[in-house]
């Protein structure tokens, strides 16, 4: 599911999640405080910010990301100029090309040594007009790429992706209902309380066939090594002239 433009169409890619919409303000409700999710434009400007930082930091022309990654360069630069809420398909292609998590370009400020990730800071890139969402809580790129998400499908639902860079596991602990994970065509149930873990540089779904709602956990990890060796694999030198 990793995760996975995010949201109202359909990306061919090695996109963690597909059907995805646009990010959206929605209210959280804790047990004493209402918090406000980061609103669009604060998160387009962070991925702004962050997307022209490492790519820079690479020595990359917007014509060489576009070429590696796959993303027009038209939107690459509506995207460093915070013009688009890009979907999740786009995001995960931008990410992996530039070899970073897709926490670090949706990452508001410098992480600090503790970081504790308040309910108005939590980030909705994925929903379905279901009622389905994905929240991403917090990622790491500290030798290995690792994401924390929170999901919850909505009866019926379901979400598909494309094999992810060689390496990467999804592990997931279903919280209510039961989760039905699909892997190379072939499905697993998962019963609330139970847990599985993946290989997700396969094809895979995750797909809610109750009647209720099915709220999960998930976690994706990206071992480096892989990543350097996928990313490599998707930017060779380009010709010259």
């Amino acid at each position: 599911m990793v995760a996975s433009e995010r949201l109202a169409r359909s990306d061919h890619h090695n996109d963690r999640l597909v059907h995805s919409s646009a990010p959206v303000t929605v209210l959280l409700q804790s047990v004493d405080t209402i918090s406000v999710m980061p609103s669009p434009e604060a998160v387009a400007a962070a991925v702004a910010r962050n997307t022209r930082r490492v790519r820079t930091a690479r020595g990359w022309s917007l014509d060489q990301l576009a070429t590696r990654s796959g993303v027009s360069k038209g939107m690459l630069v509506h995207l460093e100029q915070a013009r688009t809420n890009p979907s999740l398909g786009t995001l995960v292609k931008v990410s992996e090309t530039l070899g970073v998590s897709l926490a670090a370009l949706v990452e508001l400020h410098e992480a600090p040594v503790v970081r504790v990730v308040q309910p108005g800071e939590v980030v909705r890139l994925w929903h379905s007009d279901a009622g389905s969402f994905g929240d991403l809580l917090v990622g790491s790129d500290e030798r290995d790429h690792m994401e924390l998400w929170h999901w919850t499908l909505a009866a019926g639902d379901a979400h598909g992706a494309e094999a992810h860079a060689t390496g990467t596991r999804e592990m997931v602990h279903v919280v209510s209902g039961t989760l039905t994970i699909e892997v190379d065509g072939v499905p697993h149930p998962v019963p609330a309380g139970g847990a599985a873990m993946f290989h997700a540089d396969r094809p895979h779904a995750y797909r809610n066939e109750g009647r209720g709602a099915v709220s999960l956990v998930m976690v994706v990890l990206q071992p480096d090594a892989d990543l350097d060796e996928w990313t490599a694999s998707v930017a060779e030198p380009l010709p010259s002239g």
